[in-house]
């Protein structure tokens, strides 16, 4: 529970400081923590390792997706711009431009 100078948090099992009390942050430990509420802040943490490990590879995925539609548009540009051109000399020939 709740230590001297700390008040239960509004969102649940996190406590937060009231004046004259340390801070309390999720990452910081104090010198009376308990080997189990290590284990639990290192299990916390690995769990958002995890989730942020299948994050990056969700956003790796979409980066390769927009690079190939990136790659695919410039090249229908290209395509676009030859025909331009062709067409645009075709005309200037036949104008006797």
């Amino acid at each position: 529970g709740p230590g001297p100078g700390r008040l239960p948090a509004a969102g649940g099992g996190e406590e937060v400081a009231v004046e004259g009390g340390p801070p309390d942050h999720s990452y910081s430990l104090s010198s009376g923590t308990t080997s189990e509420e290590l284990l639990r802040k290192l299990n916390e943490q690995r769990d958002i390792i995890a989730l942020l490990e299948v994050k990056m590879k969700e956003m790796k995925g979409s980066i390769r997706r927009l690079r190939l539609a990136e790659a695919q548009l410039r090249e229908e540009i290209r395509e676009k711009d030859r025909l331009l051109h062709a067409a645009s000399a075709g005309t200037r020939k036949r104008h006797g431009l």
